[in-house]
């Protein structure tokens, strides 16, 4: 029986000193050997090499640095220092700003964390710039940064080239990095059955919105929302739903995504006529209704009387309307109760007014409003 060989871990050391042959990477092989990949590169840009996509969803420029900045008119830090300017008057415009400059001021002290995606490209004037497929918002708060700190050198970010981007990374991107609002969301649905759909913006649309809209024309083929679903973790109703809110007017969309109105309230405006969203839209805003209070105030047009503007409904200030709520809550429990469950309840509020010496007050109070709930049934 032949002697068992054995193996040592540093075989492979050749004694007389030469070298065994070298495994090549991928980048030092010839290329008749190697079938092509995909490389993805990083490099460090200045935010004036870069250029956002006008049709991303998530809108940061404001409509009224939009149109000039997208058309060349100006460049990054003057649309940053616009905004700036802006935002002294805007106070969801400032809530942004102050968003995207804590932003800003955390890439000098800690550095940037996570890397610009977009892929090279030239722009009409025959430049190659890169074009942001993802971290617009990072884009921004250095041109604010930067802008708003009279800095003598350009900030340098870091970059990420990547060969195909897509809708779909965009949305993603977005959802992992803030809570869209609704407007965005609605946007985001779209833009992904576009993207689907292979249905590219137009050079020359005027209104970046209307892109969006064409979403709410087409019809879906089949399998299509199932692609969908798994990006945005919504319904087939509900995607329809946020689909809808591009109805509205741009400059109320501009409106609702800067002050963050949630679906719900834009659905019961959209209920409303048309010539009432606006009103609504900046009542929400003033007083931060809620969908139920839209509802409330929503007015619908005569069909008889279509000359007659339908009367305004005041709006209540905060304390007022928290009053009213909390009455309503305490008229529709004390319904829901049987009789004997009901005298309880009203006899053990008696007995707590009382003894915290709100008994005369809160007396005074409700004989009042009982005044006036019977002058209105009297009226009917």
């Amino acid at each position: 029986m032949p002697p068992k060989k054995r193996y040592s871990a540093f075989e492979d050391l050749n004694a007389n000193g030469a070298e065994k042959p070298k495994i090549q990477p991928p980048s030092a092989a010839k290329p008749e050997d190697t079938v092509a990949v995909q490389v993805e590169r990083i490099e460090r840009l200045k935010p004036s090499q870069m250029f956002p996509d006008r049709f991303q969803p998530r809108r940061l420029l404001p409509a009224e640095i939009r149109a000039a900045f997208f058309a060349g008119s100006i460049n990054c830090y003057q649309a940053a220092l616009e905004w700036l300017s802006l935002s002294r008057t805007d106070p969801g415009m400032e809530q942004e700003i102050q968003r995207l400059l804590a932003m800003g001021s955390s890439f000098e002290e800690h550095g940037q964390i996570k890397s610009i995606t977009g892929k090279w490209e030239m722009n009409p004037a025959g430049e190659y710039v890169f074009m942001i497929e993802t971290g617009e918002r990072r884009f921004w708060a250095s041109c604010l940064q930067y802008a708003s700190s009279g800095a003598a050198d350009e900030p340098l970010l870091r970059v990420e080239v990547v060969e195909k981007p897509t809708r779909q990374r965009q949305v993603l991107e977005n959802r992992h990095a803030e809570p869209p609002s609704a407007v965005e969301q609605a946007c985001e649905v779209a833009a992904l059955i576009l993207a689907e759909m292979g249905v590219r913006p137009e050079a020359d649309l005027a209104d970046d919105y209307d892109f969006f809209r064409i979403a709410r024309t087409q019809r879906m083929p089949t399998g299509l929302w199932d692609r969908i679903i798994p990006i945005m973790q919504l319904t087939r109703p509900r995607m329809v739903q946020l689909l809808n809110i591009l109805q509205l007017p741009t400059s109320q969309l501009d409106l609702a995504d800067r002050y963050r109105l949630s679906e719900r309230v834009l659905r019961e405006i959209l209920a409303a006529p048309r010539d009432q969203w606006e009103r609504m839209i900046r009542l929400s805003i003033q007083n931060q209704l809620t969908s139920d209070e839209i509802a409330e105030i929503a007015t619908p047009t005569s069909s008889q009387d279509t000359h007659r503007r339908p009367p305004v409904t005041p709006i209540l200030p905060e304390p007022g309307r928290q009053a009213a709520r909390s009455m309503r809550r305490f008229v529709q429990t004390l319904n829901e109760l049987d009789r004997i469950g009901q005298d309880q309840a009203l006899d053990e509020i008696a007995n707590s007014m009382v003894v915290k010496g709100l008994g005369s007050q809160s007396l005074s109070l409700l004989e009042e409003l009982a005044r006036l709930i019977r002058a209105r049934l009297d009226r009917r």
